[in-house]
């Protein structure tokens, strides 16, 4: 992994994309963590199920959003944003077959949701715009609260290190340098102040899509 020497590009406002991002989406971070199902996940007012549960959800999404990756990647439209060290489908097939057994794959069932949010993925493979939005909601929040929801999980649920590989990135040895770098690849990408509006528009998007994901596991999992 490595910086290249392209500077960062910064919108009319002065800001650059992946501060755009976080301003832009402040609000729906807020709204997605204070939502019933997290919340109650991480207070430990759920059970394994209920994670369980999350992670059968996380593997369509990831599914999806990699896939776009790979094709965005292969084409050489990528820009540098798709990581090997952040693939996830992998490890989150190992944690559903710890949580599931070896016959996980026949256990899994998709929400509605959660095939809205996936099919909303499958256009990133055409736009690297798209997927920059989508991966940024992602990977960095895989890579910062993401961190959080693993502790409590194993700290509430007893779900040990096999159940929550999906949290863990061993090819990352620092998450802020590397978050540091990833935002560095988001600042360079050769937009115009109407191409990061959009970005952080759908960025937006990913958030709502991905509330919509808790609102339904919440339904199915209530807290104690």
């Amino acid at each position: 992994m490595t910086t290249t020497s392209v500077p960062t590009v910064a919108t009319a406002t002065g800001m650059t994309l992946s501060a755009s991002l976080r301003e832009g989406t402040r609000d729906q971070h807020s709204q997605a963590e204070g939502m019933e199902f997290i919340d109650g996940l991480v207070s430990g007012r759920l059970d394994r199920d209920a994670y369980t549960a999350l992670a059968v959800q996380q593997l369509a999404i990831y599914t999806a959003l990699e896939r776009a990756g790979a094709v965005l990647r292969a084409a050489g439209d990528d820009h540098g944003l798709v990581f090997d060290e952040l693939t996830r489908v992998p490890a989150i097939e190992r944690d559903l077959a710890f949580l599931l057994g070896p016959d996980w794959s026949a256990q899994v069932t998709y929400l509605p949701a959660t095939l809205d949010y996936a099919q909303r993925l499958v256009a990133c493979s055409s736009d690297v715009t798209l997927y920059a939005a989508h991966a940024y909601t992602r990977y960095l929040g895989d890579l910062s609260g993401g961190q959080v929801v693993k502790r409590m999980v194993q700290r509430h649920y007893a779900v040990p290190d096999d159940g929550v590989g999906f949290y863990d990135f061993p090819q990352i040895h620092k998450l802020k340098p590397f978050k540091d770098v990833y935002r560095d690849r988001l600042d360079q990408l050769p937009l115009d102040d109407e191409q990061v509006a959009a970005t952080v528009e759908e960025a937006r998007v990913a958030f709502r899509l991905n509330q919509a994901v808790f609102a339904e596991l919440g339904e199915r999992h209530t807290s104690a």
